[in-house]
């Protein structure tokens, strides 16, 4: 069956309708974001070889103060060229103590250097204030090596144009700025770290801006550092990491809406371009067929594979995600991962390869690879309303399944957050702290009676319940479960009879825990004559104790 359906519009018809629906929708944003501020007074220090930086510094003489760290040999001896530095910014002092390290953001550079006598602040020895505002890099590599540099900090090497723009938009960073705080973090469901134990770390690998840590066991965002490049809450299994401008519900609503306005009124399924809102957008401009639909993000990575499945389960016959020059290796690699484990799922569920990874050249030859995609069968929409994100990937999932092959099996792949725990039963002794540490509780407790429960659809492969386990008894299978109902069921990984009091019956514990208690116990010299007491509740073994005392208070000596 194509996927062009029965449609009689004309292109210029089907372009109406597509201007009608983008602009009848629009993503959702918090109306008063929450933000953050920065407030400079105008103090720069210009990095590089010490003509250059004097040059620079000189058309920066209306700024508060102008410092020059001088790095790098002279760029050149000509004699024309000497008598221009030595006439540019004469007040400028140039200082040439080596760099050791520079942290901080607009408004709270701080810059240290080997000077004299050890490590010293520059800021202070160069312009007593505690630190520098801005930072002007002439040097041929950046001295902080980020991806993305933090706001205030401009790396233009020996690139004159780049310096044009530096020196143009310098002067107007004094005042106050806000910026938002593009992440939201829930500890709440962060797997990253319980009760001093190490699981997840997903996050921590893929800040390319370097704003992201573990702080006292916690993950913590630095907002003034954040460029809202939206990884962090992409590779986040749980949710507890979410981007805010916009929400991952927001974007997931969004999405819906225009593709089913698009698909009712058209009577085709369109193709979804993700694209951000900077290069990405410069790059479309008016080139794209009547049936792409694009959607601008601040990143292309704030749009997860959670909205890719999404939107093709929602009616979408195609994804196509742009990425440009300017895009971090870091996102790169982290959309070619995502892609990769798409490509797989495809396979196995019969799927064609419906999300692609673009270049800007690639847009040039967009019609055949659109072309393609109209002789794919064409997919029933899902209804499923926008919930979490690991629901709302499961929901895509098992839609996109139903379409074609219904697999039932399991897709076994390395290092992905889904997937299953086994439990070595027999030495198992029910003691729950794999419960206790579980940060999605997909692992619970038996209620009333002793057992260990498990929904494999909820567990994120973060490995704290198997550094928990006081047996070692736990292991963990990364895969995808394509058996719906075996995925969402409630498992019982190990269960027994309770325990029962010797003295009043009541049950009280495991019968594992008893026995191993009764093993582990057996020679120690406070159990000696009564380890019949190991088989008592709390109650039953204090009034015991105490009885024992009254009857013969001459052994407490001993």
């Amino acid at each position: 069956m194509s996927n062009n359906f029965t449609n009689d519009l004309s292109r210029v018809e089907l372009g109406q309708v597509k201007e009608r629906v983008m602009a009848n929708n629009q993503i959702l944003q918090n109306l008063i974001p929450p933000t953050v501020s920065y407030t400079t007074q105008g103090n720069v220090l210009v990095i590089g070889p010490e003509d250059l930086a004097r040059l620079a510094a000189d058309k920066l003489a209306g700024m508060a103060s102008c410092t020059v760290l001088a790095n790098e040999a002279i760029t050149s001896q000509d004699q024309d060229h000497l008598e221009k530095v030595m006439q540019a910014a004469i007040d400028v002092e140039s200082f040439y103590s080596p760099l050791i390290s520079i942290k901080g953001f607009l408004g709270q550079f701080q810059v240290i250097v080997d000077h004299e006598d050890g490590a010293a602040e520059l800021s202070l020895v160069a312009i007593r204030k505690p630190h520098f505002d801005i930072i002007l890099d002439l040097s041929t590599s950046p001295c902080l090596n980020l991806e993305m540099l933090p706001p205030g900090y401009f790396f233009v090497g020996q690139d004159q144009q780049k310096l044009v723009d530096a020196l143009a938009q310098i002067p107007d960073l004094v005042g106050e700025f806000d910026k938002p705080r593009y992440v939201k973090v829930n500890a709440n469901i962060c797997a990253h770290n319980r009760n001093g134990i190490d699981g997840c770390n997903r996050c921590l690998n893929f800040c390319p801006a370097d704003a992201i840590s573990s702080q006292d066991n916690k993950i913590e965002i630095d907002p003034y550092l954040c460029h809202g490049a939206g990884s962090c809450s992409n590779a986040c299994p749980t949710g507890a990491l979410s981007f805010d401008l916009p929400t991952p519900e927001a974007l997931s609503r969004y999405l819906k809406k225009l593709i089913s306005q698009y698909r009712s009124q058209t009577n085709l399924a369109p193709v979804i371009l993700f694209h951000d809102n900077a290069l990405g957008a410069q790059s479309i401009a008016d080139m794209l067929p009547a049936d792409v639909l694009p959607v601008s993000l601040e990143e292309i990575t704030v749009a997860s594979i959670e909205h890719w499945l999404s939107a093709l389960a929602w009616g979408a016959r195609q994804v196509l995600v742009l990425n440009t020059e300017v895009t971090p290796a870091t996102l790169t690699q982290m959309l070619e991962g995502e892609l990769a484990l798409v490509r797989r799922v495809f396979e196995e569920i019969g799927q064609p390869q419906r999300v692609e990874l673009l270049n800007a050249e690639d847009l040039a030859h967009i019609t055949p690879l659109l072309s393609i995609s109209q002789d794919w069968p064409v997919m029933t929409q899902a209804q499923f309303e926008p919930e979490v994100k690991r629901a709302n990937i499961f929901y895509a999932l098992d839609h996109l399944n139903a379409q074609v092959a219904e697999t039932q099996q399991a897709l076994q792949i390395s290092n992905i957050p889904y997937g299953k725990v086994s439990v070595n039963a027999q030495s198992c002794t029910l003691c729950m702290s794999c419960v206790a540490i579980c940060p999605t509780q997909a692992l619970t407790d038996g209620g009333e009676s002793p057992a260990l429960r498990f929904v494999e659809q909820d567990c994120v492969q973060c490995g704290l319940c198997a550094s928990a386990c006081p047996e070692t008894i736990i292991s963990l299978t990364p895969q995808i479960n394509f058996n719906q109902t075996e995925r969402q069921q409630v498992q019982t990984l190990h269960e027994e009879k309770p325990f029962e009091c010797i003295e009043c019956g009541k049950p009280f514990a495991t019968q594992s825990m008893v026995h191993k208690m009764l093993a582990d116990l057996a020679g120690h010299s406070a159990f000696s004559n009564n380890i019949e007491r190991l088989k008592m509740c709390g109650d039953c073994r204090v009034k015991d104790l105490f009885e024992d005392i009254l009857e013969q208070p001459e052994k407490q000596l001993d």
